[in-house]
């Protein structure tokens, strides 16, 4: 079993840094792909509304013997329920099959339509009635989260953004640190594509003995990023979360 670390919230909750997402996993196979990443070790789920696919990781995470605390489940509300995120939570909290959620995010802000304040101020009472452990957000810049900083009384715990080694985000990373709000990289392979064949990624992938994914994966968690790559192929869903008995050197972070 991996030894994954945990990251604490501002709020005292806490998330493990490593975890497994589920975007574009198709509804039918989502229960059996979470299931493999379970018994792999994953214990942090990341998915949404917008995904389709809420049953499958409730289904998975009822039948793999684990209790509900054990594993920590991520929703998003859906660029449609700006207006109702409560209503919304409730629909999520019953395709999981679960009375709670760990962390529920604001998926886009969405800024033309301009209610991404009205819906923070909805996240924070079902922080406050214990629907959601944490609340954070997605996709913000720091102009959106610096009007939730002026308007409202709740920091997110987190913003998941595009982050990898071709976007690195560094204003937002700053903005984060300074702001107590945790960094989750989503797509933080780059979409396993052209990246993952960068000479440079593949010397230092043959110096380590490890594949290039898992040289970027490790770079996310020096970084201190919370992470959770996708795949559907069980060798590369343990593959992926192998990443915590080595360390890249400051040079190679770097570089």
């Amino acid at each position: 079993m991996v030894d994954v670390p945990n990251i604490r919230f501002t709020n005292g909750v806490e998330i493990p840094q490593f975890g497994f997402g589920v975007f574009q996993i198709p509804p039918r196979e989502t229960a059996g792909i979470v299931r493999s990443a379970l018994d792999a070790g994953y214990r942090h789920i990341d998915t949404a509304q917008g995904y389709g696919n809420e049953e499958g990781v409730g289904q998975a995470v009822r039948e793999s013997g684990l209790a509900r605390d054990e594993v920590f489940i991520t929703t998003k509300l859906d660029n449609s329920r700006h207006g109702d995120p409560e209503a919304a939570l409730e629909e999520s909290l019953k395709r999981l099959g679960t009375d709670q959620v760990d962390l529920f995010l604001i998926h886009w802000p969405r800024p033309a339509q301009d209610r991404y304040v009205e819906a923070w101020r909805a996240l924070e009472r079902l922080a406050a009635d214990g629907r959601a452990r944490a609340i954070g957000v997605s996709n913000f810049q720091v102009p959106h989260l610096r009007r939730l900083a002026d308007e409202t009384g709740t920091v997110p715990a987190v913003n998941q953004i595009e982050l990898h080694p071709r976007l690195v985000q560094r204003e937002l990373r700053e903005y984060h640190r300074e702001h107590g709000i945790e960094t989750e990289a989503w797509s933080p392979l780059a979409k396993g594509g052209d990246l993952l064949r960068e000479r440079l990624l593949l010397d230092m992938a043959e110096r380590y003995g490890r594949t290039p994914a898992q040289v970027v994966l490790r770079w996310h968690v020096q970084l201190g990023n919370i992470v959770f790559p996708k795949s559907a192929t069980p060798q590369r869903i343990r593959e992926n979360i192998d990443v915590f008995d080595f360390e890249l050197t400051a040079a190679d972070m770097a570089a």
